[in-house]
């Protein structure tokens, strides 16, 4: 009997797995045992070929050449990775390899990662598919003990490489024919484009916003307080003349209590976990863009085996997984959680009616700890809030409800009515789960300030007013979008469409983009420099605004997501042929490149500045992004780029906000919003006589190191002063 090889999609996974499976003859590129051969993508090793793939003259943008539809489309070996391919390529060739399992991550995309190597490799031998949703050692070896057929998941492979190859015909053409078109920069696509509008059209909203004063009357009691509310149950009006001969009529009166009502309430705990819940809660709470919490959430699934599977839109588990439970407890009982997870052991059977939901289990569960306990130790900082984050929700799910007694009453000063309400908490139930410091998220939004405390009250009874005031305020307008905001708007954006059916769907499916790839989605925003940040809220930029407007209509509402979703299931499920979708594609592109080539709307450039490309010699624009601002140029094809102020992690000694570094060369200068300024030569100085911040430069330095577009000039100059600190 032959070799089983494995092909995992990171090489982390790969190692784990080789690992349980007892594969310790180490190679290049993979690793190898007695029965199996595990080896590892580096994500994507394969993907649709580039337009000049099919024909030369594509190299060159040009309108004349719109649309492009290859009737075959091709896959290429991606270069950057072609190494670790040739590896995987070869193995599968090996004559003593017999069967394949497919161990890429368990969902539409991972499906496709395997399949196009497979299929670009030549693959013909069986093949099965092992699913799991955790790294722990029980559950691979539950896995491979449970391997399915490849066959079984053809469809789910058909539908990922359909919407693929969609996303190519339509978002390859219509950015070519944009760029064309307006001579700039610019792209559109399915998701993105919807995506961005989200942003436009809040924008829109808040300068069209016109404030209004209103007024309200508020009365101030023996250890409460209570409002004015008028006949409607309105407790603000714009009429401040009115309020204030109100205010007179009250004056000098005693307060009745006509009315008290008691009710006995609960509230259940949150449910636990996706990935873009938790993405919503860690920018809330920490400022963690969606990426920054995927990564964490990547390193603790993987290196840590602390959590399950990330890339998840159910907040439940199924059935099967209640066995688990016991462990999964003993495992987080550890630290601050010790005695919580202990008393909910002690409390058999477990509350699961929140946790558990078979028919809201898609492909994998929710986000919740593995039966392994995490070393806190060896977490880092970021690592311990996420693992912080998904351990305190498990817990609170497996709580019973909060239960409080809800207290509201009805005063008249004289012949006018005022309410006041409160709350006596009778079990804290869930929230136990939660300290002081780190209040239940979810619950935010609903409670925006803790309701006061009433003392004990009787009907008819006569109370002193202390004070009597008129209150003002403006009406506000929409908030801007938050990274946690603008989630919550890409998983439900049915406020985009109109049509039921459509609204159901986008409700049904994950709505615009998956949880594995929003948060890629927005960063794509970023980078494009179609939208930019203002402390935590997200403001378009003209760029972004003007592309809402010149891109094709159909592309700017989630409806198109709708549509697609819709059919890619049904292909997911045997129900649609892909080639039909695939087909119907082509005449989308083809229709939307004619929109963009007939329309009169034009586009200008307003962050024009008057330095030369020293490329091409066009103006250059000056633009900004996450890490600060640079000149870029205009022309595609030129792609002249060069940083002038980057973000660094030294922080200002007055407000200890993060400096930016300003210049080149000699004249380089650190600042600050404050209005702090100081020379690079005087900042290495001042740090080399306080002999501290060193680890910060050198964590800086290999930051930068992983990034595109660093700051050359800058990383030499940090360099230099840390060769002298070691000197």
């Amino acid at each position: 009997m032959g070799k089983t090889l494995v092909l995992a999609e990171k090489p982390s996974v790969g190692k784990e797995l080789a690992r349980v499976l007892g594969c310790k003859r180490g190679a290049d590129g993979y690793l190898e045992g007695e029965r199996y051969i595990v080896t590892w993508a580096l994500g994507h090793l394969v993907t649709l070929a580039d337009p000049d793939v099919y024909d030369k003259k594509l190299e060159k943008w040009s309108m004349d050449d719109l649309p492009m539809l290859p009737q075959t489309m091709k896959l290429v070996v991606i270069p950057e990775t072609a190494r670790q391919y040739k590896v995987v390529a070869n193995l599968m060739k090996r004559s003593d390899v017999s069967d394949l399992v497919i161990a890429t991550d368990a969902g539409r995309e991972g499906e496709l990662v395997a399949r196009w190597i497979m299929v670009k490799a030549g693959w013909n031998k069986p093949a099965r598919r092992l699913w799991i949703s955790s790294q722990t050692d029980k559950a691979i070896r539950e896995g491979f003990a449970n391997l399915k057929p490849a066959k079984d998941y053809d469809n789910l492979f058909r539908s990922a490489q359909a919407r693929s190859e969609a996303d190519w015909l339509v978002g390859l053409n219509v950015t070519r024919a944009l760029t064309c078109k307006h001579n700039a920069q610019l792209s559109a696509g399915r998701v993105q484009t919807p995506t961005l509008a989200l942003v436009v059209k809040r924008e829109e909203e808040i300068r069209k916003f016109v404030p209004k004063e209103f007024y309200g009357l508020c009365a101030e009691l023996e250890g409460f307080r209570a409002t004015f509310q008028d006949a409607n149950g309105n407790a603000r009006s714009f009429d401040r003349e009115k309020m204030e001969q109100l205010l007179k009529q009250c004056e000098g009166k005693e307060a009745v209590i006509t009315q008290i009502s008691k009710m006995r309430k609960q509230t259940p705990p949150p449910a636990a976990y996706d990935l873009t819940e938790l993405q919503r809660d860690a920018n809330k709470k920490y400022a963690y863009s969606a990426k920054e919490t995927l990564n964490l959430m990547q390193s603790l699934y993987e290196r840590h085996k602390a959590l399950t599977y990330p890339r998840t839109d159910s907040r439940y588990i199924s059935d099967d997984v209640v066995p688990t439970l016991p462990d999964r407890l003993r495992a987080v009982a550890q630290g601050e959680y010790k005695e919580l997870a202990w008393a909910i052991q002690r409390k058999k059977p477990f509350q699961t009616k929140y946790l558990v939901n078979n028919a809201k289990v898609t492909d994998h569960h929710a986000i919740i700890p593995t039966e392994e306990a995490a070393s806190l130790y060896d977490l880092t900082g970021p690592e311990k809030n996420i693992y912080d984050l998904v351990v305190r929700r498990f817990l609170a799910v497996l709580m019973p409800p909060y239960e409080y007694e809800q207290i509201s009453l009805t005063l008249k000063l004289g012949a006018q009515t005022f309410t006041a309400s409160g709350k006596r908490v009778l079990d804290p139930g869930w929230k136990a789960a939660y300290d002081r410091s780190f209040s239940a998220l979810e619950d935010e939004d609903a409670e925006q300030a803790e309701e006061q405390r009433l003392p004990d009250l009787q009907k008819g009874q006569r109370l002193k007013v202390r004070r009597l005031r008129l209150t003002t305020g403006k009406t506000a307008p929409p908030a801007r979008y938050t990274e946690a905001t603008l989630l919550t708007a890409m998983e439900h954006p049915q406020g985009q469409v109109a049509d039921k059916q459509l609204q159901k769907i986008l409700q049904e499916t994950s709505g615009l983009g998956t949880p594995a790839t929003r948060a890629d989605i927005i960063e794509k925003l970023f980078s494009s420099f179609y939208i930019e940040r203002q402390g935590k809220t997200l403001v378009p930029t003209s760029k972004g605004i003007q592309l809402v407007s010149l891109a094709p209509a159909e592309l700017r509402s989630a409806e198109l997501t709708a549509r697609w979703e819709d059919r890619l299931a049904r292909i997911a499920k045997g129900q649609e042929r892909d080639t039909d979708f695939v087909a119907q594609m082509r005449q989308y592109a083809t229709q939307l490149v004619r929109d963009v080539k007939v329309s009169e709307a034009t586009y200008s450039h307003d962050n024009q500045t008057r330095k030369p490309c020293p490329e091409c010699g066009k103006l250059l624009l000056l633009v900004k992004d996450k890490r600060g601002e640079l000149l870029v140029c205009p022309d595609r094809e030129c792609g002249f780029r060069k940083r002038t102020t980057q973000v660094t992690n030294a922080r200002c000694p007055n407000c200890h906000k993060k400096l930016e570094l300003w210049g080149e060369g000699e004249k380089q200068t650190f600042a600050c919003a404050c209005g702090y300024r100081e020379k690079l030569s005087d900042f290495e100085a001042r740090r080399k006589r306080d002999g501290a911040g060193k680890s910060d430069v050198r964590r800086y330095m290999a930051q930068q190191e992983q990034k595109t577009d660093s700051n050359p000039a800058m990383a030499d100059a940090l360099a230099k002063w840390l060769a002298k600190k070691k000197e």
